[in-house]
């Protein structure tokens, strides 16, 4: 009997397309689907958590794509999913305390330091003033300053605070500020490393080459 696999992902694109290949070459059956239609159910009976198209068991493992952004509140239930799987013995990957740790670009930068990883010089505060002296030290240092939300991805909302750039509004930040020293390397000059952990070790890795700053919104 084939294995049954969900991949949870809002845009399946092409990278859903090569899982379902890949699971596909190993004996396995997957589908994708997003996150936010699975729930939980406790109701008399034990706790399950309720799959669309895996009805009425379970699949016989998890692979997450993405998590959705959304609420505090959409977010906590997204990884309260992906922790109820695992809890009734459902393999997950990336588990729910993956996501946790890297979609949070706080702490997955306070991890990387901590592991003794190199890291742009960085502060995370909610408070105007604070970020408005770190700005200001940084520019009379002759820095420049990268702002980001704290949850996103793509290079969207990624501001560049240059000299003549006033503090961006915290509002579309909700209220957080995630500032970096930006680091110019040149024209294709940098690079960086995507790693994939398995088992407590890492089994593949891929280098991407990038291009300088494009002000639309992040770099390229």
């Amino acid at each position: 009997m084939k294995r049954r696999i969900a991949i949870f992902t809002d845009e399946p694109g092409w990278q859903g397309a090569r899982l379902r290949e890949a699971l596909g070459a190993r004996g396995c059956e997957s589908r994708c689907v997003a996150l936010a239609e699975g729930g939980l159910q406790m109701a008399g009976e034990p706790a399950v958590v309720r799959i669309p198209g895996f009805e009425p068991e379970l699949p016989d493992g998890a692979f997450v794509r993405g998590v959705p952004p959304g609420t505090l509140e959409e977010v906590i239930f997204h990884l309260n999913v992906l922790h109820a799987l695992q809890a009734i013995g459902v393999p997950v990957y990336n588990d729910g305390r993956a996501i946790e740790r890297s979609v949070d670009k706080a702490i997955t930068t306070l991890k990387l330091a901590q592991a003794g990883l190199p890291v742009p010089a960085t502060w995370v505060t909610r408070d105007p003033m604070h970020a408005w002296s770190v700005m200001l030290k940084e520019h009379m240092a002759g820095h420049t300053l990268v702002c980001k939300p704290l949850f996103g991805s793509q290079g969207e909302g990624v501001v560049r605070i240059g000299p003549d750039t006033p503090l961006p509004d915290s509002e579309p930040y909700n209220g957080v500020y995630y500032l970096q020293r930006y680091l110019d390397r040149g024209e294709g000059q940098w690079h960086d490393w995507r790693v994939v952990v398995g088992g407590g070790r890492a089994v593949a890795a891929t280098r991407g080459r990038g291009q300088r700053w494009v002000e639309k919104g992040g770099a390229g």
